[in-house]
């Protein structure tokens, strides 16, 4: 069953690849949605799919690229956005 995800990721992820890297990650499991730096240095990830392959993709958020320094990782449900790829937003 598809489900909607909201994921909060802190920590050193900004000026590392984390976006580049989440879209090819969730390219790779499937998922679409959107990834985009915020204000606060911050990623914000919206992220939907099959439940199995959001959970691996939780698993590679919590790790990130090689030079990102995950600190903590907010997930949240949330209704489905019918998105149709998994886009870097600015």
């Amino acid at each position: 069953m598809k489900k909607h995800i909201n994921i909060t990721v802190t920590g050193r992820v900004q000026g590392v690849g984390f976006r580049y890297s989440a879209q090819e990650e969730a390219e790779e499991l499937g998922i679409k949605g959107f990834v985009r730096n915020m204000p606060d240095g911050s990623v914000y990830i919206e992220a939907e799919g099959e439940e199995e392959d959001l959970l691996r993709f939780i698993d590679w958020c919590r790790q990130g690229p090689g030079y990102a320094h995950v600190k903590d990782l907010l997930i949240q449900e949330a209704p489905l956005g019918h998105f149709s790829d998994f886009e870097i937003r600015r």
